[in-house]
């Protein structure tokens, strides 16, 4: 059984929208000034231990367009590994990619099932917050910067189910970004 580890770059006021300086926040591009070395690092051996990913559509198309052009051990890693893309197209998408089949809860508990090593899911609010409300996230990790930016994009379910998590590691960057990372207890 494969686990599913969901990642994410997070404002104190839960915004996960635009970190890199995507143009869809007034904002974006928060975490720029708050990136240390060792924040880099942990990103890096996060991808190195991906077998694979999980995006939604909308994170697929711009990290389809962004990625490819970029180089380096990161890059090479982050375009060469399998995608399953949440999205309503069907067969190959480009990138290594693949559209799942059916609706997203059974395709991504099937998925689970398979053979192989941790699926990782980047981005991709709108289908994190279906994985939370479905039940099917093995690990939250989440680097909390301190910035609050207004609203935006949540990964946080508007359904109201409860999620319990029990926090199994914390780490604090010199930048005061924090990582926190959650398992579920149910």
């Amino acid at each position: 059984m494969r686990s599913l580890i969901v990642t994410e770059f997070i404002t104190l006021d839960g915004v996960v929208e635009a970190p890199g300086g995507e143009p869809t926040h007034p904002h974006a591009g928060w975490t720029m000034a708050l990136g240390v070395p060792e924040l880099y690092a942990e990103k890096m051996r996060e991808t190195v231990a991906a077998e694979s990913l999980l995006l939604g559509r909308v994170t697929f198309e711009g990290f389809s367009t962004a990625w490819p052009e970029q180089t380096g051990d990161f890059a090479d890693k982050f375009n060469t590994m399998p995608k399953h893309v949440a999205t309503s197209a069907q067969g190959e998408l480009g990138w290594n990619a693949t559209a799942l089949s059916g609706d997203v809860e059974t395709a991504v508990a099937k998925l689970k099932q398979e053979d192989g090593g941790p699926i990782y899911v980047h981005g991709s609010a709108t289908l994190v917050r279906s994985l939370l409300t479905y039940g099917l996230v093995d690990e939250l990790r989440l680097m909390v910067f301190p910035v609050i930016i207004g609203g935006g994009k949540t990964i946080w379910p508007q359904e109201r189910v409860k999620v319990s998590l029990e926090l199994t590691e914390l780490v604090r960057y010199d930048s005061g970004v924090l990582l926190q990372v959650y398992r579920p207890t149910d």
